[in-house]
Order: C-alpha cells, then structure tokens, then sequence
C-alpha cells in the first residue's frame, strides 16, 4: 500500500464518512494538516493532521495521542479525535484538534517580537509545561510553529507529547536537545527547546550552535535582560545544568529592591494610593488635635506663674485626659469585608492539582469600600489560577475604615488557596 501523503488537491474529500478536507493549510515532509468541521451544532472548524500509518514512529504516534487525549488544561491544544483512514490507496494515520487562528512561525518572518510581547507568551508556555511535567510527561515539541492562538488564547500544540524516560520518537530538529536521539527523553529537553524559542522571537533567528563542537550555542548580545540570562541558562549543553521551570519563573520575577526611604519613584500616585495618604493626614490632624487640647488645660497661664507664693493656690485643675495613644488608637476603626467572590475552577482543572497552590493578592480600596487597583503581592507557580485570583480579587467590597470619625482609604492582602476539593481565600486588613 502507497504511503503518500494527501496535499491541496485533496481538498473536498471525506475522511472517516466524518471529516471533510475543506483547506489545506500546509505539511512537511511527514505530515500535512487540513482545515476541516465538527459535525456538532453549530459547526466549528477544527484541524486535521496526516501522517503515513508506515513511517517509522507511526505507532508511537498513536501511543502518544491516547496520552495526550484526556488531558485538558487551558493552555494546551485539545486533542478531539485520532484515528486510521485509507486514502487513494495511501494507509494514514490522522489526529483532530482545536483549529488554530494564528500561529507564531507565521508572524516571525514579518518581525521579531517585542520584550513585552516576549513575556506576555512565557506565561501561558511556562503554565503548560508545568502541568505536563508534573504528571511526568514532556511536550517534546516545543517550537513556534507549535505555539498557537485558539480564541484569543495561546495554547501549545499536544499530539507529540512523550511519557518522561522514553525514548525519542522522531527524528531531531534545530529546536531539540543535545541527547535527543542518544538519551531518553526529560523534562530538561522542554526547557532547551524554549531557550531556542526564546532566541528566536527575539531576533528571528536560530541561535548559533556547532553541535558537533559541543559547545553551548552563542546567545546574541542584543537581546536584553532578564531573556539574554535566561536563554543562557536554558541552552546549556549538560542537562542537569539547564535551569528548571521555577528557575525560569525567578529570573523573569526577580524580588523587588527595597527602595530608600524618601526616595521619590517619579510615578503619579494612583487614586488609591492618594486615598491612602489624605487617611493617614486625618490620622495625624486627630494626633495634633489632642496634643493641643492637652496642652490647653496642663500648661500653666503666664499670669498664673507670676503670681507671688503668698496667694492661695488656685482652684483644682480638671484631671488630664486620657493619654494620647489611648485617644488616637480609639478614632481608628478597621474596615471588614462586605463580599467576597472566589474564583470559578473548572472541574477538570481543579481535579489536577496536587497539594496546594497559594497566590496572594493585594487591595487599594477607597473610602466607599470598592477595589481600586489589584496586583499581586505573590503570584505563585501557576500563570493560569494567579489570573482566576486577580480576577475573583477585583470584585471583593468592603465596609470602609474609619479614621478620626472619617471613612478612609485601606489596605488589604487576600490569599487565595487552590485545592482539588475546594478554592478558599482570607482577608487580612494591613492599613489604616
């Protein structure tokens, strides 16, 4: 039987009495993928995929796409259906996924991406691998061309994902690892792949490297920080020196320096933070207040101490109030959570978690109790549930602080816990 894959003139045909070939959207010389329907109501496009049910890794294809089928996450392809076709005599092996409205390879001969493009596409990368390598499994794959938007969201390409420890399946590209093809293959062949990902959005093109050498591929000295370290890093020949994924995450959010005291930053205050300071300025006008009080009825008049010792003593003084810390500790009131919103955790992905994932996120919240600006005091490890916090964070309101009988501006630090059973958050109020 003929092991030739179909190409454009195979548009129309029907795969399966199921899937119509309805573009041809392009191929290698291993595959070539199509434009096809789900017969579902309303009908939504979808990708096919062709490769010879022959070639060499054709039933290793087969094992990976009933491992990739089941998974879902939020930032990986879904795998929707797979299966074996005749087609013009030619024996195919075919897998049907989300379609992809764009993809990164294609935008990259027109121009490099920008730094803050750059970081905005780690996020949702970083996030995937995670949740593969946390089920002991390796993407394997990892290049623009499988860097795709489905829906305004960018999601990885899964139908070459491997169990960790097997070995490799295909034959090596520009964007594999050293051992590819020698060793079996780890979690470290993702993070090499996205070093050469990370070099090539940044200049459009591959990064040096003379494999036969051995040395570790040169890094171009245009590409700024935090990237140009971390591409570094992650392109190391050894791959027990290449970074992990958490090392990956602290180079791109280092810990902030602590600023000096009284240093201006040069920002505008946001509202919230000028809310902030006109309820501490009522804080200090209650404090001056009560020292001028004080000081009217302890401190003697000028007449008073010139008087000679023979007069009779004057009448008793009225005791002294209370003393001030007493007074300014009672003309604050904390302010306490009015509603609260936790955020919506798909079954399917609150059932992948292990353990715990925290994120902690902090309030400016203005003297009507609303949220005026969310960020993350700590986003934890997981791009996908920090964005679910920060989101469910921006909806809380609050019974506003007081401040010497006025309502003022506060702080608030939320922590929200992620579980498989269960999402909970606490509120902790840190000013006034």
């Amino acid at each position: 039987m003929s092991t030739a894959l179909p190409g454009a003139d195979s548009v129309g045909r029907l795969i399966d009495g199921r899937f119509t070939l309805l573009r041809f959207l392009g191929g290698t010389e291993s595959s070539s993928v199509f434009l096809t329907e789900l017969g579902d109501e309303p009908k939504r496009k979808a990708a096919i995929k062709f490769i010879s049910a022959d070639q060499a890794d054709g039933e290793a294809s087969i094992a990976q796409w009933e491992a990739a089928r089941p998974l879902s996450h939020p930032h990986l392809i879904s795998l929707l259906e797979h299966g074996r076709s005749e087609l013009d005599g030619n024996d195919l092996l075919y897998a049907v996924t989300e379609y992809a409205d764009e993809v990164l390879s294609e935008i990259l001969p027109e121009r490099p991406l920008t730094p803050a493009e750059t970081r905005e596409m780690l996020g949702p990368v970083l996030d995937a691998l995670a949740f593969l390598h946390g089920r002991d499994l390796v993407h394997g794959h990892l290049k623009p061309s499988n860097i795709m938007v489905v829906d305004d969201r960018l999601k990885l390409s899964a139908d070459r994902i491997q169990v960790a420890g097997e070995p490799h399946r295909r034959p090596t590209s520009s964007w594999d690892a050293p051992e590819a093809g020698t060793e079996k293959i780890t979690p470290a062949a993702d993070l090499w792949s996205l070093g050469v990902v990370l070099v090539q959005v940044l200049t459009q093109q591959l990064p040096h490297w003379d494999r036969a050498q051995g040395a570790e591929p040169e890094v171009p000295a245009s590409i700024p920080e935090p990237f140009s370290g971390l591409a570094r890093e992650c392109l190391r020949v050894d791959p027990a020196r290449r970074l992990t994924l958490s090392g990956v995450q602290a180079h791109l959010e280092p810990a902030p320096a602590a600023e000096p005291v009284g240093k201006s930053t040069g920002r505008p205050l946001s509202r919230a933070s000028a809310m902030a300071i006109i309820g501490a300025l009522l804080g200090v006008g209650v404090v001056l207040t009560v020292l001028r009080m004080t000081s009217c009825h302890t401190a003697p008049s000028p007449a008073a101490s010139s008087q000679p010792s023979s007069q009779a003593p004057p009448a008793a003084q009225p005791q002294s109030p209370a003393p001030e810390s007493e007074t300014i500790k009672a003309s604050v009131v904390k302010g306490e959570v009015a509603s609260r919103v936790l955020p919506d955790v798909p079954a399917k992905i609150a059932a992948a978690i292990r353990g715990h994932i925290k994120v902690a996120v902090r309030l400016q919240v203005d003297t009507q109790g609303n949220v005026v600006q969310a960020s993350f005091d700590s986003p934890g490890p997981s791009r996908y549930f920090a964005d679910q916090a920060l989101h469910a964070a921006e909806k809380w309101r609050f019974t506003p602080a007081w401040v010497g009988g006025r309502t003022a501006a506060s702080v608030w630090l939320l922590e929200f816990q992620f579980a498989s059973a269960q999402t909970d958050a606490t509120a902790q109020e840190k000013s006034p």
